[in-house]
This record gives C-alpha cells, sequence and structure tokens, in this order.
C-alpha cells in the first residue's frame, strides 16, 4: 500500500471506531483485527504505519469526533506533511477543501474534565492517560522464581515493591516464550499486581473472588496463597468465566473453582458461603478511566448515565460482598478507574451504609491515599489507574 493508501484506510477505521463508540460497539483494537483480518494484502509495515495513524489521532482528540476524516484532519494540523497525501489518487484520500469539518483537539471530553478535576486529577495526570502503557508481567512464584525469568528476558527490569512482577521491553512477544507457555508468568500491570497484593491473602484462608472475570488476580491470590486455601472466582459472564480454569490449570492453581452468578440472584447462589470467606476480593465493573492508556477510544464510550450505572452496580456487589464475610474477615474494594465515584466516595459510602467496618490503613510502596484507600495514576506510579480499599469487619 502507498502512503496514500495507508491514510484512507486509517480514515476508515476512524469511521468505525467513532460508530463503534456511539453505539456501544466493539473496541478500536477489535474493529482494527478484523478490518486486517480482511485485507490480506496489507503487510505487516502497512499494518504498522495505518494503526499508528489511527491512535495518534484517537489519542489527540477529547470528544469523540464527527468523522474519521475529521479526525485525522486534526491530526494534520500537528503533523502538516499529511497534508500533500490527501491527492485524490484512486486509494487515497479526497483533496482537503478549505472549510471542512476540523475536529477539535483535546484530552478528555468537557464534562469528564470537569469529573477528574473534581477527583483531585490535573492536566498533567489527565494528559497521562493517553500515554503509550509500559508492558508488565507477573512471574507465577509457584512455577518459577522471578530472577530466573528475569536473566530470561532481555532487557527486562524488576518492577518496585512487586516480588514477582517485571517491566519487559514492548516489543516482546510474551505469548511465544517458552516460560509464558508453562504457565511460570503472566501478563500483569503492575497497579494490578499493587491491588492484588493490597488483598493481604495468606495460607490456608477462604477467599471469594467475586467479579473474576477471565481471572488475573485469581492467579495472583493463589501464588499469594501458594496453592494453600480456598478460592472461590465468581462472575456473571460465561464466556470470561469460563477462560479461568484453563489459565488456572496451565499456572499449577489447584485451589481455585468457578461459579457462574445469574445476574440479580447472587445472595441466594451464594448462601452457601454466607459469614464465611476470610477476604472477598470485589474487582467491580467500572468505567475503565484507569486504563485508557490502553483503549484510549473508551473515553468516547463513558456518558453521565453509564457512570451513574457502574456506581450502582458497585454499590449492590459490595453490600453482597458484605454478608460473604466471616467476623473479622476483610473486603476489598478495586477499580481501575481514577474517579472518586467509583473509588474513594464508593469506598466510603460503604463505611458510612455498614456501621463496625473500618477502613485499613495500606502501605504498599506506591499509590497516593485517597479517602479510605489508595488511588494509583499512570503519572504517579507508572501503572494502570485504580483505587483500592481494604475494610475488615471486626
Amino acid at each position: 500500500m502507498n502512503p496514500s493508501a495507508r491514510l484512507q484506510a486509517a480514515i476508515d477505521l476512524l469511521d468505525r471506531i467513532t460508530a463503534a463508540a456511539r453505539d456501544q460497539g466493539g473496541s478500536a483494537d477489535t474493529i482494527i483485527a478484523r478490518w486486517f483480518a480482511e485485507r490480506r494484502y496489507a503487510g505487516s509495515k502497512d499494518r504498522r504505519a495505518i494503526r499508528e495513524l489511527v491512535y495518534d489521532a484517537i489519542r489527540m482528540l477529547g470528544e469523540r469526533p464527527e468523522s474519521g476524516r475529521a479526525a485525522m484532519l486534526a491530526l494534520v494540523a500537528r503533523r502538516p506533511e499529511l497534508a500533500e497525501l490527501f491527492d485524490g489518487s484512486p486509494y487515497g484520500p479526497a483533496p482537503i477543501v478549505p472549510g471542512e469539518p476540523v475536529a477539535e483537539a483535546g484530552v478528555l471530553p468537557a464534562w469528564l474534565s470537569e469529573a477528574f478535576a473534581a477527583s483531585g486529577l490535573d492536566e498533567d495526570e489527565q494528559a497521562a492517560l493517553l500515554e503509550r502503557a509500559p508492558l508488565d508481567i507477573r512471574v507465577n512464584t509457584l512455577k518459577a522464581d522471578p530472577a530466573r525469568i528475569q536473566a530470561e528476558i532481555s532487557g527486562s527490569v524488576p518492577l518496585p515493591c512487586l516480588p514477582a512482577g517485571l517491566r519487559v521491553p514492548p516489543d516482546t512477544p510474551i505469548e511465544q516464550l517458552p516460560a509464558y507457555k508453562d504457565g511460570a508468568l503472566e501478563v500483569q500491570d503492575a497497579g494490578s499486581q499493587f491491588v492484588s497484593l493490597a488483598a493481604g491473602v495468606e495460607r490456608g484462608q477462604q477467599v471469594i473472588d467475586l467479579c473474576a472475570g477471565g481471572g488475573g488476580k485469581t492467579l495472583a491470590l493463589a501464588a499469594a496463597m501458594a496453592n494453600h486455601g480456598s478460592i472461590l472466582a465468581c462472575d456473571i459472564d460465561r464466556p470470561r468465566i469460563s477462560r479461568l480454569m484453563p489459565r488456572a490449570e496451565r499456572a499449577g492453581v489447584t485451589i481455585a473453582e468457578t461459579r457462574l452468578l445469574n445476574p440479580n440472584q447472587e445472595v441466594s447462589m451464594l448462601a452457601d458461603r454466607a459469614g464465611r470467606a476470610d477476604v472477598v476480593l470485589v474487582d467491580a465493573p467500572c468505567s475503565g478511566t484507569g486504563t485508557w492508556r490502553r483503549n484510549p477510544e473508551a473515553r468516547w464510550r463513558l456518558t453521565p448515565q453509564r457512570l451513574d450505572r457502574y456506581v450502582a452496580t458497585q454499590a449492590t456487589l459490595l453490600d453482597i460482598a458484605a454478608d460473604l464475610v466471616r467476623p473479622g474477615g476483610v473486603l476489598v474494594h478495586v477499580v481501575c478507574s481514577l474517579l472518586d465515584a467509583e473509588g474513594a466516595g464508593q469506598a466510603q459510602a460503604f463505611l458510612d451504609r455498614h456501621p463496625g467496618w473500618v477502613a485499613e490503613p495500606l502501605s504498599l510502596g506506591a499509590g497516593t491515599p485517597r479517602g479510605p484507600g489508595l488511588r494509583f495514576t499512570p503519572l504517579g506510579d507508572s501503572t494502570d489507574g485504580f483505587f483500592v480499599a481494604r475494610m475488615r469487619w471486626p
């Protein structure tokens, strides 16, 4: 493909991505992968160039653009050399017409910028959400020593305060490594590793991972427990929870079991576990604002109404989880969000609703105190954005 054809391909993809963001369709990565699968003629250099154009445009636009062309014209303002590729060639974009719509550069939609500011996140913190994320792994200590894995991966460095964490070069083909195939490591952001540590699980405990999803934190908890005790991993999403046990088998985890829950029937379906758990982890569905370095178009999907639904769901899940904790046990609230409505505010609201529960101070070597817990940010901690609070029932 010539440069003009690559630019037009990026415009076409941006049209699809913006439409999907408007209609709650597939993610940008999924749309791009499907587009390339249908166009085998696009070589590796073509794919790389097109992907970079698409994501450069997405990252520089706070508001969802009217069209892919308007988005690309905004990028032209920063990269004037792209203008000559609007040449009207058979596979290239039509020439630029004076006065045609150009998307406005920005970091966040206006309403979200206000919400972030209200949550104590300044412009630098907001801008850091759109930087490229690093590649972190967690060494599975059930199968390998972190020093051994570090020696096997050129350029890898230990993650401070994370005994099993490594940061590896961004182009490392993780899934092709023998250690990955053997279950000796998992891709897991440093922030996710920190909040897993916040659970403070110990050998022999009974643990419930209430919103386990694909099981990343379940596997981390099992390793921290040295495969002694039990972990019940639950979710309402059948496809996601079905992936957990194959991952557990590969990782050598033997203490986990899964339970598919029906929406709005969680209490009855977990009645046999009421008041028995030493630790309940609630990694609740959330806005995902802390993961926008990886999914920058996601900020075009979030609306005030959708955020309100997440906040309501989180509150319900925390109330369900509270009834599962034994006297003296712990409830851990985790969200990959930077907004107080989902993090510090949500944890404080739980404490207000449940007299007797107390927030325990957390000292993990990273994160900043925020309300009853800690907040991790891309700017401050070089992690995805997270909030975690550890609350105990006396």
